[in-house]
């Protein structure tokens, strides 16, 4: 039986963070991936697929050029699926090649199977050769990420009926879609398909969503998706979904139907965890398959067993996963390591894009902080009207008392890229006067914070200013 110092199960941000960090302590590891190629579910059919095909479609339809060209404008005139899976398999194949060649440097071990933990110190792995593995670890790093939801009454059949994780195998694009689910993924797939012109029905049983996200920015962003046509539901449970010929009919709770080529449930996902055999090292999930670890080191119950990821629940972010599995694999080793920033980033790729961080309108007033709000609106900087943007604002959130920001949200092009800004800021205890005092590069769309700046601070108390 080999024996490792630590064992990852799970090759996602979490599990590679991990195995890379302990391969730079010259630590001896092994990561276990039950797919056919590292990675996990974020290179094969998480983030890298969802925001590869974004991103095709928004260049192949001529999306950002429509305020200019009108809206029958399109960069490409027929758009096929091979078209969308075509760059998506040429980005696959980096992601993977990239990852493969870290492992490789910092002596991580890799052994494609299905691990179940035999007792609390050693698993097997059934690999891909037809032969079980035994091996010992004095640690283990559970990163096995999470699975779609499939409730029963949902008919799956891989073409007309599909998952978050089937979608981006399509063979033919729909002409209509029906998404049940108006969480990140569903609000990302359904905004997407409608910039290809597929008409799309979104259906969320509550009578919100996407409800960690500002108010404003809902608003804002609900009128956007909707004068750009899509079908937006809200409100009423989804209560029978039936395949009639070539259509899929769905039935809510207020009698409503929709009717579409094609169905997208996304609707929640699970923790993939019930084929590790956690019972016999006595770590515990909730009903999700979700795994219970403490906050500050991602131990579970089991001290020499760690978790991080998707898997351990919000925010589920390739971005804080890698983190994890980074400040988990430090504690796991003994090293010291410095710890995650207070404020990250969330970042939702639809179309079109919002991104937030720090806190929102309805927590300041839940805490009773006094606070005042500037506003950006992209359509009134210079970038934007070069760019023929028509929609996009940016929303600052400053503290009365201390001057400091204290949440940015985004909502237009390249949100999740221009909010590391306001993050910056507040990391660093940045205040209002941070964005009058300095200068922007001209023309950006980042005039859009000093314009948000100039909007609270003319509303504020002044500081007083040295002579």
């Amino acid at each position: 039986m080999e024996h490792f110092d630590l064992i990852v199960i799970g090759s996602g941000p979490a599990g590679r963070a991990a195995a890379i960090q302990a391969g730079k302590l010259k630590r001896k590891v092994l990561v276990v991936e039950r797919g056919r190629e590292v990675g996990g579910v974020s290179v094969h059919t998480g983030t890298i697929p969802s925001k590869t095909l974004r991103e095709t479609i928004m260049n192949l339809s001529g999306y950002r050029e429509r305020s200019f060209y009108g809206r029958s404008y399109r960069a490409k005139d027929v758009i096929k699926a091979e078209d969308l899976r075509q760059r998506l398999r040429k980005t696959l194949n980096f992601e993977v090649d990239n990852l493969e060649h870290m492992f490789s440097r910092n002596y991580v071990k890799t052994l494609h199977g299905d691990a179940r933990f035999v007792d609390a110190k050693s698993i097997t792995v059934s690999g891909r050769d037809g032969e079980t593995h035994t091996f010992s670890a004095e640690r283990f790093m559970l990163c096995t990420g999470t699975r779609p939801f499939r409730p029963d009454y949902i008919p799956f059949n891989g073409t007309t009926v599909v998952d978050s994780d089937e979608i981006i195998e399509l063979k033919e694009l729909p002409r209509s879609l029906i998404v049940i689910g108006a969480g990140v993924i569903g609000v990302e797939y359904a905004t997407m398909m409608q910039a290809l012109d597929v008409k799309v029905t979104l259906i969320e049983p509550r009578d919100s969503f996407l409800d960690f996200v500002d108010k404003t920015l809902i608003q804002e962003f609900t009128h956007e998706i909707r004068d750009a046509g899509l079908d937006l539901r809200l409100g009423s449970q989804v209560i029978a979904v039936k395949e009639e010929g070539d259509c899929i009919r769905v039935t809510t709770e207020n009698k409503r139907t929709a009717v579409a080529d094609m169905l997208l449930f996304a609707a929640g996902r699970m923790g993939a965890t019930d084929q590790l055999n956690l019972a016999a090292c006595d770590v515990e999930t909730d009903h999700r398959g979700r795994i219970s670890v403490d906050k500050a080191t991602h131990q579970t119950s089991q001290p020499h067993i760690y978790a991080a990821g998707d898997v351990i629940g919000f925010p589920s972010l390739a971005s804080t996963s890698a983190s994890q599995g980074r400040i988990a694999c430090c504690h796991a080793m003994g090293e010291k390591t410095l710890p995650s920033s207070p404020w990250f980033p969330y970042g939702i790729y639809a179309v079109p894009e919002i991104s937030t961080c720090g806190m929102s309108e309805e927590e300041l007033q839940e805490r009773g902080i006094a606070y005042e709000v500037g506003i950006g609106k992209f359509r009134e900087t210079s970038r934007g009207n070069i760019m023929g943007i028509d929609q996009g604002i940016l929303k600052m959130l400053i503290s009365l008392k201390t001057r400091r920001l204290l949440g940015v949200q985004i909502m237009g092009e390249g949100a999740t890229e221009l909010i590391h800004i306001g993050q910056a800021v507040m990391n660093l205890k940045g205040t209002v006067d941070y964005f009058i005092e300095n200068t922007f590069n001209y023309p950006t769309l980042a005039e859009a914070y000093k314009a948000a700046g100039f909007d609270a601070w003319q509303r504020m108390p002044k500081p007083e200013i040295d002579t």
